[in-house]
């Protein structure tokens, strides 16, 4: 179990949406808080509604491409609320844009926040954590990273997605000595405001704010137009409920269950039977292949 009260918590794009759902419901359940964010006064603005709800939590000014901001906040969250063991790396930008058309500043934007500011965030407190000899990080991917085919004109965001659990299941094993656990949150479909807030937080060096495209979806898809959107408070205590229970995932949509097995389990399992078809077709004894065995 992951205790939650009496802990400081560091949620990571904190200011809104999925963030602030999560920096609230921590609050409630007795954490101090360190809301993190590329935009300060909407971190202030939820700081200040969970001091006013009876709970503890600060503002930090947090930019999650630059590990120079990150080392900053750590440091300040440290100060102000003594040692870290809840990270929640939490921060994240959209596209809707076809590969095609994006511009070099547009893919480094999504892979640096999505990506890569969950690995710096990461790497910014796992030291702290294994010296205090325990903690939890919790990392936001999405349903389309678990499920790449799932959402279209998401390119880079999948593959973003997709990478952050990677990292995450292979930290696990790496950190299972330390007593430091990791859950993958992918969220199914929540109303967190991003992709409208998006282009106003871009910085300069990423091409500077400007409006994203709409969502288009083939029109032959039919898994989003009776999609529910939960609000970031009514997932935000499931997400919680997983880290107590130190689950290594947590999803939000029930019902997408059969869209991972018909779009992802059923095609990686058809992939080994491919595979057996092949060793049974050319004698090959399973899990002992030659070389020129794998050469059709």
């Amino acid at each position: 179990m992951t205790d939650i009260a009496g802990k400081a918590a560091v949620v990571t794009g904190g200011g809104s949406g999925i963030g602030m759902g999560l920096a609230k419901e921590l609050g409630r359940q007795g954490a101090r808080v360190a809301v993190a964010d590329i935009q300060l006064a909407k971190a202030e603005a939820v700081a200040a509604a969970i001091r006013d709800a009876g709970g503890e939590a600060i503002a930090i000014a947090c930019d999650v491409t630059e590990r120079a901001s990150i080392n900053a906040m750590r440091d300040a969250a440290i100060a102000a609320l003594g040692p870290v063991s809840l990270v929640f790396a939490n921060a994240g930008a959209t596209s809707f844009t076809p590969l095609v058309d994006m511009t070099d500043a547009d893919v480094d934007w999504i892979v640096q926040v999505n990506l890569m500011g969950v690995m710096n965030s990461t790497r910014a407190f796992l030291p702290g954590m294994i010296a205090a000899g325990g903690g939890h990080i919790c990392a936001t991917s999405s349903m389309a990273g678990l499920l790449p085919g799932w959402m279209p004109v998401h390119v880079p965001y999948s593959a973003a997605k997709m990478g952050i659990i990677g990292m995450m299941m292979n930290l696990a094993i790496e950190l299972r000595p330390h007593n430091v656990f990791t859950t993958i949150y992918c969220p199914g479909g929540v109303a967190s405001g991003m992709k409208a807030n998006n282009g106003a937080y871009r910085p300069d060096k990423f091409g500077g704010p400007e409006p994203v495209a709409e969502v288009q979806f083939s029109g032959t898809d039919k898994t989003h137009s009776s999609m529910a959107f939960f609000l970031p408070e009514d997932v935000a205590p499931m997400v919680l409920n997983a880290v107590s229970d130190n689950r290594p995932f947590v999803f939000d949509h029930a019902d997408q269950r059969r869209l991972f097995a018909e779009t992802y389990a059923s095609v990686v399992e058809a992939c080994y039977d491919d595979l057996d078809q092949w060793h049974a077709r050319h004698g090959v004894p399973q899990g002992n292949p030659t070389g020129a065995d794998l050469i059709d």
